[in-house]
């Protein structure tokens, strides 16, 4: 977690906040007060290893636009810089799932009393639906 943290304290320069009018809480301040953040990084252009690169445009692929920056907008609070700390929070989160390696799966062949378990519990369900073949009028 360490790891992530430096590079997170690392790419913090590269994030850009605009400011925009919020559709959600803000009662009457709603129509003057900019309160909702769009946090913007630009993919291509940061310091992200090449992998990390590829994995946040393949999980944000929705989020990223076609020029490849990532958009993260919050606008659940009703403070600017309480949606300004969500945003970081959500960009932190969706940091550390590209970061953290993934397992490789080795594929593996079931046991031998595996299969014969499903075979005799395949056998004994085709012998309850043969029991039930009776004709109505014997």
């Amino acid at each position: 977690m360490q790891a992530i943290d430096r590079i997170i304290h690392l790419i913090q320069h590269e994030l850009h906040f605009e400011y925009i009018r919020s559709s959600g809480p803000g009662g009457q301040n709603i129509n003057k007060v900019a309160t909702a953040v769009q946090l913007r990084f630009n993919v291509y252009d940061s310091s992200l290893p090449e992998s990390a690169k590829e994995r946040l445009l393949n999980i944000a692929r929705n989020r990223i636009s076609a020029d490849g920056v990532l958009i993260i907008e919050a606008k659940r609070y009703r403070t600017q810089e309480q949606n300004r700390q969500d945003a970081i929070k959500r960009w932190t989160v969706l940091l550390g799932k590209i970061l953290k390696e993934t397992k490789h799966r080795r594929p593996t062949m079931p046991t031998k009393a595996s299969r014969d378990e499903r075979l005799k519990a395949k056998k004994r369900k085709s012998e309850i639906k043969r029991s039930r073949q009776g004709s109505l009028f014997d």
